[in-house]
């Protein structure tokens, strides 16, 4: 099964989602990929940070601008990437339809994406290497 509608969620959507999202869509142009956070710090950019790990890649998420997760987002996305269990578990409470298609991004890696947020550009750095990490071990999956 390939999944054409994915979703990527964190809690701010400033750093991690965003990173992984901007990676996936550099990936899968063809496919639709957003993001959200669980409590977004809503119509902001992209962590400053999260934006220059980036910029390593070649990848620019200037445009990003946060938003919260909603209804409408988690029926359309094949799949839920988040970045820990809990994160994944809030989802399954708040919406039991979600089960199955809602997993952490690090799930092969048995792993959680620490949050970079507020840290030095190093945790950025680390957390941009975790992220890549764990999409490797999902792109033939995601087909």
């Amino acid at each position: 099964m390939a999944f054409e509608n994915i979703l990527v969620v964190c809690v701010g959507n400033i750093c991690r989602s965003p990173i992984a999202a901007t990676l996936l869509m550099d990936k899968y142009p063809q496919k639709n990929i957003d993001s959200a956070g669980l409590s977004a710090v809503i119509g902001h950019q992209a962590d400053i940070k999260a934006q220059e790990v980036l910029k390593e890649d070649s990848l620019d998420m200037s445009d990003h601008i946060a938003k919260q997760i909603d209804e409408e987002l988690v029926v359309t996305a094949d799949l839920i990437l988040t970045m820990s269990v809990n994160q994944s578990k809030w989802i399954e409470g708040r919406w039991p339809h979600c089960r199955g298609k809602t997993f952490r991004i690090g799930h092969w890696l048995d792993k959680d994406i620490a949050d970079p947020y507020q840290r030095d550009k190093s945790v950025f750095e680390a957390t941009r290497k975790d992220i890549i990490d764990s999409l490797e071990l999902w792109y033939d999956k995601i087909g």
